[in-house]
């Protein structure tokens, strides 16, 4: 990875966080962000890596958009309500809660957005993913995930919906839509970005801090700190390292006993909402001897509180584990998610001890085909050329 990618990731969502509160326009903030970048590309080799890589880039960013505003002489009348370009630099310190990027989600996460459009701009605007990654993770086509971004947007500037955190009062009617963005980013972490994930994990620490009495908000940040402690062990080298070979010395077991009493803590406020029960899961999974009945019936819960083909899907791989692959795959077959890297993959795992090769092999050629991420792929083709 290059220095200006790296950058790019770590710095992405907070410069533009910066910049969609002091314009108010996401189009003009992702506009003005990436000709920041740009320029960083160009110069950067030269004149080498400036001290504070995210305040440069705002401070570019901020200038450039400025210039174009009063090019096009559409707001040049609000120009002088703009804070100086100057101050930057002051504002965007290294503290450790970043209050533009919680205000972002708040703002993204606004009820008057459907639901799936406040998850989706923000995971386009915070996390910086890109549309195509996005659409992936609702397992929708990219330019469904196109237009529901571009609605999103649209109304937030119609509506003028602002850029705030709201009044205490109004939090847990946001909640469920911030949990979901701070979970996909996570997700999108644990599939080899480790510094989304730890990105997500310190949203979910402030977000426990906002919010303290509600169960799912610490549900959520004990499921992420139980699967990160295991991150160093998911893969090796560009190979992925599946439950049962990881080597378990690997794991950040510091991490795993804060993340267990963090579900405690949910429990303790009368959680049994759908992340404290995946975070008893993960839980569960980290023990010397892994109980994978009672982690089947929990995932039947799990399916019953959301609804989900994912999770009935996770349920299948459980019942797989406890000793049951016939069962399990007639669980598979009735799910409808033909278009889900898992799915096949996972077919193809049950096939395989079932000793239905050939029909093992085709399914693993549908999850090759889906395949984004080289570990994927590698491990894939290793599973055909095993059989």
């Amino acid at each position: 990875m290059t220095v200006l990618e790296e950058v790019f990731r770590n710095e992405w969502g907070r410069v533009l966080a910066s910049l969609v509160g002091f314009l108010g326009d996401f189009d003009r903030a992702e506009d003005a962000a990436q000709e920041a970048f740009t320029i960083a590309a160009e110069r950067w080799p030269e004149s080498g890596l400036p001290a504070n890589p995210g305040a440069w880039l705002v401070t570019t960013a901020r200038n450039r958009a400025i210039d174009r505003i009063r090019r096009e002489r559409t707001l040049a009348e609000k120009i002088h309500l703009l804070p100086a370009p100057e101050a930057v630099m002051d504002e965007f310190d290294d503290t450790p809660i970043k209050d533009e990027r919680l205000e972002l989600i708040f703002a993204c996460c606004h009820p008057a957005l459907p639901l799936d459009g406040q998850v989706a701009l923000t995971l386009r605007a915070l996390g910086g993913l890109e549309t195509a990654d996005i659409a992936r993770a609702f397992l929708v086509s990219e330019e469904t995930m196109k237009r529901r971004l571009t609605r999103a947007k649209n109304k937030i500037k119609a509506t003028g919906i602002p850029f705030a955190v709201p009044d205490a009062r109004l939090l847990p009617d946001r909640l469920d839509a911030v949990l979901a963005v701070v979970y996909l980013i996570y997700n999108e972490g644990y599939r080899g970005r480790v510094d989304l994930g730890a990105e997500a994990i310190r949203l979910g620490r402030v977000l426990t801090a906002l919010m303290p009495d509600q169960p799912e908000a610490h549900g959520l940040l004990a499921l992420m700190m139980i699967h990160h402690a295991r991150r160093r062990a998911r893969f090796s080298g560009d190979d992925l390292v599946l439950l049962e070979d990881q080597d378990r010395s690997l794991w950040d077991t510091r991490q795993i006993a804060a993340g267990r009493a963090v579900l405690d803590r949910a429990i303790a406020l009368g959680g049994r909402g759908a992340y404290v029960v995946q975070a008893a899961i993960a839980s569960l999974q980290t023990r010397e001897r892994i109980d994978w009945p009672q982690i089947a019936d929990l995932y039947g819960r799990l399916a019953r509180l959301t609804g989900s083909p994912v999770i009935e899907l996770n349920r299948a791989v459980a019942l797989a584990q406890a000793g049951d692959p016939a069962a399990a795959l007639r669980a598979v077959d009735r799910l409808d998610l033909d278009g889900y890297l898992y799915f096949h993959s996972t077919r193809g795992e049950l096939l395989r001890r079932l000793g239905r090769d050939t029909e093992a092999r085709e399914a693993y050629r549908r999850a090759l085909a889906l395949a984004a991420s080289t570990p994927e792929r590698r491990f894939l083709t290793r599973r055909l050329e095993d059989l």
